[in-house]
This record gives C-alpha cells, sequence and structure tokens, in this order.
C-alpha cells in the first residue's frame, strides 16, 4: 500500500506536479554522426535536411565506417578504435569489465574458460584462454617487481600478500600444465616442452609437466630425453599409470630402434664381405675390370658371386651383352656363368626373330671381344667365359661383358672396317 503523506501548512498550490515519464526516452540526440556543416551545400529553394540526413550527408562513407568502428556493437577491429582524443571511453568501459578484480580472479576465470573449451576438445581456444591468463599473471610480476622496498612498506594498502601471491603461483603453474596439454595435441612438440618446463620451474614436482613433457620428446623421437623425464616423474610418483605406460611405450621403442640399427650394421657388413669376396675372386682369375665416368644403368644387374656371394667356391656371373653389328641387334643375359661358353646361350636365344633369312646359326657365327687397346680378340666355341676374361688384353667396362656375333661370311669385312674407324 502507497503510503500517504500529509501536505505541510505552507504547501504553495501553484506549483503543478510534473507528470513522470511512464517509458524511458531516448536520446534527444537526433543525428547518428556529428554534422558537418561546412560540407552540406546549401541551395537556395530546397528546405533544409532533417538532423539525421544532413549528418549522414556531411560524411562520406568511410568515414562513417570508422566512425561505428569506434562503437563496441559494430566495431570489425582493435586497430582503428579510438576517437579523436585518442581514446575510446566504450570500448575501455567493456575492458574494465572483463579485468575487473585482482590478477589472481582475473586469471582465474580465463583459466575456467579454458577448462570449458578443453572438455569439448577445442585446443586452440583452450590455449588461448591459458595464454590470456599468463599475461595477465606476467604484468602483475613485472608491476611486483618493479617496486621498491620503501613504497612496498609504505603503500600496504596495494601490496599483495602472501597468500595472494601463492594462489597466483598455482594459477601460473597450472595454466602452462594445461597449456602443454593444448600444445600436446596441435602436435607443437616443442612449445609443449617449454610450457612443461615452466610449470618445472614453478613446482620441480608437477607430475603432469613430466608425463605431457615426455610424449613431446617421444613424438620428437628424442627417446633419452623422454625417458629422462619419464624416470623424474615416475620418481616422485611410482604409481603413476600414465607414466609406466609411457616408460613401457619408450622402451619399446628403443628396442625397435635397436633391432633396426642391428640388421642395419649386419647388412653393411655382409654388403662389405660380399664386395671383398668379389675383388678376391676377380683378382684370382686375374679379370680387370674399369669403370667410366658415365656407366650405363644395370638395375640389379651386376657382377657377383653365385649361389653365396661370401663363399669362397661360388661362381662368378657376369651380365653379358651380345651384340649383332651387322644388323643393328642385340640381346641381353643378365646371369652369365664363368664356365659358360656363347654356344650355351645361343641354344636358346636362336633362332633370331628378326632373322628372316634364317642366317644365325651355332655353325655359321663366330665370337669377338674388344680388348682394352681397342683392338679385336677371337673367342674359340669352347672357350669358356672366364677364361677369355682372364686373358691380359681384356677387360670389363662399366661392369658389362660385350661380345660380338658376326657371320663368318661377313665377318673380315665387319673386322676391316672397324681396324679403319680405329685408325680414323
Amino acid at each position: 500500500m502507497r503510503r500517504v503523506e500529509e501536505l505541510p501548512d505552507d504547501f504553495d498550490e501553484s506549483v503543478q506536479p510534473t507528470t513522470p515519464n511512464a517509458f524511458p526516452t531516448v536520446s534527444s540526440d537526433p543525428t547518428p554522426f556529428p554534422v558537418d556543416a561546412s560540407r552540406l551545400e546549401p541551395s537556395g529553394n530546397m528546405p533544409a535536411l532533417p538532423p539525421h540526413m544532413a549528418s549522414v550527408r556531411s560524411h562520406t562513407a568511410d568515414e562513417i565506417v570508422q566512425i561505428m568502428n569506434r562503437t563496441p556493437l559494430f566495431m570489425t577491429s582493435l586497430e582503428s578504435t579510438e576517437g579523436e582524443d585518442g581514446d575510446n571511453v566504450e570500448l575501455d568501459a567493456l575492458r574494465a569489465l572483463q579485468y575487473e578484480g585482482t590478477p589472481a580472479e582475473i586469471a582465474q576465470g580465463f583459466k575456467e574458460q579454458g577448462n570449458e573449451v578443453v572438455k569439448m576438445k577445442r585446443w586452440k581456444d583452450g590455449r588461448e584462454y591459458y595464454s590470456k591468463a599468463l599475461t595477465v599473471l606476467a604484468q602483475r610480476k613485472k608491476v611486483r617487481s618493479l617496486k621498491s622496498p620503501d613504497e612496498a612498506g609504505e603503500n600496504a594498502a596495494i601490496a599483495e600478500d602472501e597468500a595472494e601471491i601463492g594462489k597466483q603461483k598455482e594459477l601460473e603453474e597450472a595454466c602452462y600444465v594445461n597449456r602443454a596439454l593444448c600444445h600436446l595435441e596441435l602436435k607443437n612438440y616443442r612449445s609443449t616442452t617449454l610450457d612443461c618446463a615452466s610449470a618445472l620451474r614453478l613446482n620441480p614436482k608437477n607430475v603432469k609437466a613430466f608425463y605431457r613433457c615426455s610424449l613431446a620428446l617421444f613424438a620428437l623421437d628424442k627417446l633419452a630425453e623422454a625417458s629422462d623425464a619419464c624416470t623424474r616423474g615416475l620418481a616422485i610418483d611410482p604409481s603413476n599409470v600414465a607414466l609406466r605406460a609411457c616408460a613401457t611405450k619408450i622402451e619399446a621403442r628403443h628396442t625397435s630402434l635397436r633391432a633396426v640399427e642391428q640388421k642395419k650394421q649386419e647388412r653393411e657388413q655382409r654388403a662389405q664381405k660380399e664386395r671383398f669376396m668379389l675383388n678376391t675372386a676377380l683378382r684370382a682369375r686375374n679379370i680387370r675390370t674399369r669403370n667410366t665416368a658415365q656407366p650405363p644403368d644395370m638395375e640389379d644387374a651386376s657382377i657377383h658371386l653365385s649361389p653365396d656371394p661370401v663363399a669362397p667356391t661360388s661362381t662368378l656371373m657376369f651380365p653379358v651383352v651380345l651384340l649383332y653389328p651387322l644388323h643393328l641387334q642385340s640381346d641381353f643375359v643378365k646371369a652369365f656363368p664363368e664356365t659358360d661358353t656363347v654356344p650355351n646361350h645361343l641354344e636358346y636365344i636362336f633362332p633370331l626373330p628378326w632373322d628372316e633369312k634364317h642366317e644365325y646359326t651355332l655353325g655359321s657365327v663366330e665370337f669377338y671381344m674388344e680388348t682394352g687397346s681397342g683392338g679385336l680378340i677371337k673367342m674359340g666355341k669352347k672357350v669358356s667365359l672366364g677364361k677369355v676374361l682372364g686373358s691380359p688384353d681384356v677387360e670389363v667396362v662399366d661392369g658389362i661383358v660385350r661380345i660380338n656375333v658376326l657371320l663368318k661370311a661377313r665377318a673380315a669385312g665387319w673386322i676391316e672396317r672397324m681396324k679403319a674407324m680405329k685408325g680414323k
């Protein structure tokens, strides 16, 4: 019930009470933007523009956008939000609301926001919230370090007590550890190790920091450092399930790498022994070899010992090219045993698919090899390849044996042409 008050005897009834406005009024200023009268062109017979239209007409579109960008509701960036006097009252008011409270309270707010988005696995947002909390705490720490002892003593009203400083330290440690988790999930492994190191400087017994640092180092394949971090964490909490699982994973990776390295060493030792045995076999048979600056690509074809490349009793195998210079054709034998003769292989090569006249038979051909000095040496049909290659004038160039297969009837003419070409 409304209270009824008696009027005093000297009340002046001539004073008329004002009727209260039942609705709130908006701003009395009808212009959304300040009017610049110098930009309005006067017109003789035209009436003046209404104030709100005049305020728009007196500015360019870019100027209107700049003015609107200073209003928090419409701003699109913080780069041009200051007014003419270098400040923005509305934006400063919003910022003041955001950072209202002690540094610990502000940082706690950012940390809780980070925790909420991290639960939803929004790692980038979580990283930003934790970074904001750490920035607040760092600024406060910087201010605290600039104070002299006298100022701290005289200005007791603003000096932080031990409880506030301890709370800020706990928040800083938690934010570093939580941001390390975000970096870890984002695969920013180096940043993870840096945040863990910052947390451990604040609290050397932070098990989560050791665990996340170990995971990041493991992902970087720095197993020694990862194992060290894991061991330090287990020294603090030997029953920690996550750390023990991490230690098992690191040891398994160590074992795997050791096995890979051992196999690599065995392969290298095997290859070295094969090269030694091959060179020994070539020297024992007086077979000379030479490599040019641009050897042909032979893929997996090469001189080797078979069946066992490291057994001294194995047979030398040679890649052999059979050339038919009179018809510009060739055949390739990937593994020609040193004990075989040329006819041993021509038996399965003949008849030649391009020999329409059937001129090439075992009885109609002869074989020639080029010597190291550029001459020619004739190979007997019953002489093995190894014996021919052991001749003093023959050498194997680029690991390939080249044998010319000629028709007897035309061999002399080809030899003369070759001598003439050599002479020139």
